[in-house]
């Protein structure tokens, strides 16, 4: 299983990011992380979702992408468990309309974060 911890629901990825992660996609949404908040506060937030995490059965890999403290906080802590962190890559393309520039994103790959 793949826990998708992010702000983009499995129910709207595209066939071939759902064929890429595999049977079974479980979401946890990404928390609200307080942009106040200092180290501690990252450092308690990412012991909390450890916990939910390391409660959760079967998990293969976490997709994990959102703001980057609390994500390399978690990251360091889940990996410490021995758990697979992964993200989700993407090529961007951007186009131009009535002086307005638009981005879409494709995804390609999982990439496991680095060790």
């Amino acid at each position: 299983m793949l826990l998708n911890l992010s702000n983009h629901p499995s129910a709207n990825w595209t066939p071939e990011q759902l064929d890429a992660a595999g049977d079974t996609v479980v979401d946890m949404p990404f928390p609200q992380v307080d942009p106040d908040g200092d180290e501690a506060y990252i450092e308690s937030l990412a012991n909390e979702y450890l916990q939910k995490v390391l409660a959760m059965d079967n998990i293969s890999a976490v997709h994990i992408m959102g703001e980057m403290n609390f994500t390399f906080a978690l990251v360091n802590k889940l990996k410490t468990f021995g758990v697979k962190c992964v993200a989700s890559t993407t090529q961007r393309e951007t186009v131009e309309e009535n002086g307005v520039k638009i981005s879409k994103f494709k995804f390609t790959r999982f990439r496991e974060y680095a060790k």
